[in-house]
């Protein structure tokens, strides 16, 4: 029999968005380009290719069986964190602004962080997903075992952790604090959904904040605090970033300026085409027309919900779990930090901002998504509650449609 058909709300909402960041990125580039070697379309140019390599990634791994993904977790997660330690090498890691962020291939660009959020999600699911074979051989109950080894201390929470933690150890000396914290909240939020014991994470509340505290004292990032506080009081300093982006709103207000007609871009908005495109789009296209973006991620983690309770494992519900928080939180991080709502950091917003690595990695995470889409359990069925507190919740595995 044929295979249930794939989740086409969410790929047509990937698609939607990848569209409108091909036109917003040629607009908030266009003027930038003219002062490159490259011509008018430079930019653009070097998007649309990570746009079609993305999108190939996305085919590839929709039509993959997604559980074959659990067989390369661990190497997954190693070559990540060999990527991020690439950076640290001279003549390959790429330096800007202070860091050290980017592998250099040619002819552009790789930020493994990036890459560093999928394979941790990836490990994650396959971790918490899986019973330790000696309680399975003694005849404990899968289920019960995936619960037990989850609520213990040490294999349902430190060992995970301490793969989170390799990571962002690389991350903060690159230095990159975003990515520092959202492969942080990513990572536990997994832990606690895969069964996690609450009082772990409370544990970890006097070790993790006065951490991060000491993190915020460093100057540029206190600046950056005091900045969110009052941005005003320091218009041409510290407040500059945010002051030009709540100026593109302001200068959009409700139907916008036109698209390619927002003056921002003009050497005002710093990086208009990664960290503040959702300006941007505040600006060209008005506050009408940004709910619709706004909605369509919302839209996205509906559907990644409801792949995750029509899953037919443990590993499927985590996995699609996992990458839908991946997708939903950098893009609500990107809002918030262009409309004032969190400190300024960049971030690119998935499937729109320019930069290949974050474009390619999401649309890799979409086919995914996809891909647990196309092995649901029955057509039609009743969409149930994802559940990892409680592992008996878990449905029991059917096999395929067409087996």
């Amino acid at each position: 029999m044929r295979l249930p058909d794939f989740d086409r709300g969410i790929l047509l909402s990937a698609l939607i968005l990848v569209g409108m960041g091909v036109f917003m990125v040629y607009s908030a580039t266009a003027v930038m380009a003219m002062r490159s070697d490259g011509g008018d379309f430079a930019f653009l140019g070097r998007h649309l290719v990570s746009v079609g390599v993305g999108l190939v990634a996305l085919l590839c791994s929709m039509f993959m069986d997604y559980r074959y993904l659990r067989r390369f977790s661990i190497v997954l997660l190693i070559g990540a964190f060999a990527l991020v330690l690439l950076v640290f090498v001279p003549g390959l890691g790429v330096s800007a602004n202070g860091a050290r962020r980017w592998i250099r291939l040619w002819p552009s660009t790789f930020q493994p962080s990036e890459l560093a959020k999928l394979a941790l999600v990836v490990f994650l699911a396959d971790y918490a997903s899986r019973p330790f074979r000696s309680q399975v051989a003694r005849g404990m109950n899968a289920a019960h075992a995936i619960r037990r080894k989850m609520e213990h201390p040490v294999s349902g929470f430190l060992v995970p952790l301490s793969a989170m933690l390799m990571i962002q150890a690389v991350l903060i000396a690159q230095p990159d604090f975003g990515a520092f914290m959202s492969i942080g909240i990513l990572g536990l939020s997994m832990l606690f959904l895969a069964g996690a014991r609450l009082r772990y994470f409370l544990m970890l509340v006097p070790v993790g904040l006065p951490a991060v505290l000491y993190l915020l004292r460093t100057p540029y990032r206190l600046r950056r605090v005091t900045a969110f506080l009052d941005p005003w009081k320091d218009v041409h300093g510290s407040g500059y970033q945010l002051v030009q982006s709540l100026l593109s709103f302001g200068n959009g207000g409700l139907f916008g300026t036109g698209l390619g007609e927002g003056r921002q871009k003009l050497f005002f908005l710093p990086e208009p085409h990664t960290d503040f495109i959702f300006s941007m789009i505040g600006e060209e296209l008005g506050f009408v027309r940004v709910l619709p973006v706004v909605f369509l991620f919302l839209y996205i983690l509906y559907r990644g919900y409801r792949i995750a309770g029509q899953a037919q494992d443990p590993f499927g519900q985590l996995l699609a779990l996992g990458l839908t928080l991946m997708l939903a939180l950098q893009a609500l991080f990107h809002m918030a930090v262009t409309t004032g709502l969190l400190p300024t950091k960049g971030l690119p917003l998935p499937f729109v901002s320019y930069g290949g690595s974050s474009l390619m990695v999401s649309l890799t995470a979409t086919g995914i998504l996809l891909s647990i889409s196309r092995y649901r359990e029955v057509r039609g069925a009743a969409v149930r509650r994802p559940n990892f507190r409680n592992q008996r919740a878990i449905p029991r595995r059917v096999g395929y449609r067409n087996a």
